[in-house]
């Protein structure tokens, strides 16, 4: 397989980071790099799935919400 490599420069905090994050001893960098960034797609996708939901629903709950008889039961 023939894979480029490239190298990065990273602050030693986000080094000690990596260390802390790491599941098992061995694990390398490129490996914890590669699960995060695949984790965070995942959940940034996840998270714009929500957001979509949430905007569809909010004309049905300003409906359901906004309206004289539940503000009647709030004066009562």
């Amino acid at each position: 397989m023939n894979t480029k490599v490239s190298t990065i420069q990273l602050t030693e905090k986000v080094i000690e980071q990596l260390k802390e994050a790491k599941e098992y001893p061995r694990q390398t960098y490129n490996e914890l790099l590669e699960k995060m960034a695949k984790t965070f797609i995942t959940f940034k996708e996840r998270n714009q799935y929500d957001e979509f939901l949430h905007k569809i629903q909010q004309p049905k709950m300003k409906e359901l919400w906004d309206n004289k008889e539940d503000e009647a039961w709030e004066n009562a």
